[in-house]
């Protein structure tokens, strides 16, 4: 039985709270991670405003404890990860070398797809990461599917399948839905509510607001989360991760978060105002949070200020890598096109 409505979470102004409820190691490392891909990702802005990467670039800034959060459920290499083309913060939390990523970013051929996936399709079967995707809402039915090679392996393994709020009025999302809780499927649905979609406020473009209970009707319980607060998406997760490996079905998580940026890099966001922005940066961000519960923890500054050294080294590595690496070769055309005959 579908579970009764949540408490509604909003983004933009409910208070986080400053208890830790974490060890003082796991906060540093959060922090880490947490860091590395809002810098990453500034990094990555960069460089597509100098042309280095072409096509779509949909950056991750404000959204990093989502993924954060979620990874620590995830038994990497064993579980399943997919999502949208707002990817690179899920690749870097799933474990993906951030040189091989930022290659990718640039068309290179030491990128994680030889450089021809670019910012949407990067893929690392090691981590369990299975892209990237660029059509609105395909990898709903593409992680339904990673669910349903659990469930038929039987190897006790759980599909992590992430969408946005504009993806989550696509038909496949229901069709999808349907299917897993017909054959109680271990996926875990998560919706980043980001507020806007690609330019349109929810309150604009969805009849109900309360993506939690999209699969009420199938009979799939859900659950609002603050997504600017890496300890309750882990708790969150954690909890329908459990019910999942009993054989409880699938889950819908909706996560309340806000992204700083446009869109993708083409998107100036001339639909919410500075204002706004700037209030959610001020009030909601979820690395200040984290921050403050590390000062909770006594955290000292120097331990913060040496994890903020590593980020930056990782970063400009990857940088260098990415621009030393070279293009692929006109060949790698014919290549990855079909899966080689076994003899």
């Amino acid at each position: 039985m579908a579970k009764a409505p949540a408490a509604k979470t909003d983004s933009k102004s409910a208070k986080i709270p400053n208890t830790p409820g974490a060890s003082k190691d796991d906060l540093l490392r959060f922090y880490r991670e947490m860091v590395l891909i809002r810098r990453f990702e500034e990094r990555a802005g960069q460089l597509y405003g100098m042309g280095l990467i072409g096509g779509f670039c949909h950056l991750y800034i404000g959204q990093e404890a989502v993924a954060v959060g979620v990874q620590e459920s995830v038994r990497q290499g064993h579980d399943k990860i997919i999502t949208g083309y707002r990817d690179h913060g899920h690749m870097l939390a799933a474990g993906m070398d951030p040189n091989q990523v930022m290659a990718e970013l640039t068309g290179r051929s030491g990128g994680s797809s030889k450089g021809k996936g670019g910012s949407m399709h990067m893929f690392d079967t090691a981590t369990g990461f299975y892209g990237g995707h660029g059509i609105v809402g395909a990898q709903v039915a593409l992680g339904t599917g990673l669910a349903f090679s659990g469930r038929y392996r039987g190897d006790d393994s759980v599909a992590f399948i992430y969408f946005g709020d504009g993806a989550a009025n696509q038909g496949q999302v229901y069709e999808s839905f349907n299917m897993a809780q017909l054959w109680k499927l271990p996926a875990i649905y998560i919706i980043e509510n980001n507020q806007y979609a690609m330019g349109t406020s929810i309150e604009r473009s969805s009849s109900t607001t309360d993506l939690s209970q999209r699969g009420a009707s199938f009979g799939i319980p859900g659950e609002q989360v603050d997504g600017m607060d890496v300890l309750a998406v882990r708790d969150a997760v954690a909890r329908a991760v459990k019910r999942a490996r009993d054989g409880g079905g699938p889950f819908i998580l909706e996560v309340k978060t806000y992204r700083y940026r446009g869109h993708s890099m083409s998107d100036p966001a001339k639909y919410r105002s500075k204002e706004e922005v700037d209030e959610v940066k001020k009030t909601r961000d979820p690395i200040d949070h984290i921050k403050l519960l590390l000062t909770e923890a006594k955290a000292t500054d120097d331990e913060l200020k040496a994890i903020d050294a590593e980020v930056k080294a990782i970063v400009a590595e990857a940088v260098r890598f990415a621009q030393e690496s070279p293009e692929p070769d006109p060949s790698e055309l014919y290549t990855d096109v079909y899966v080689e005959a076994s003899a």
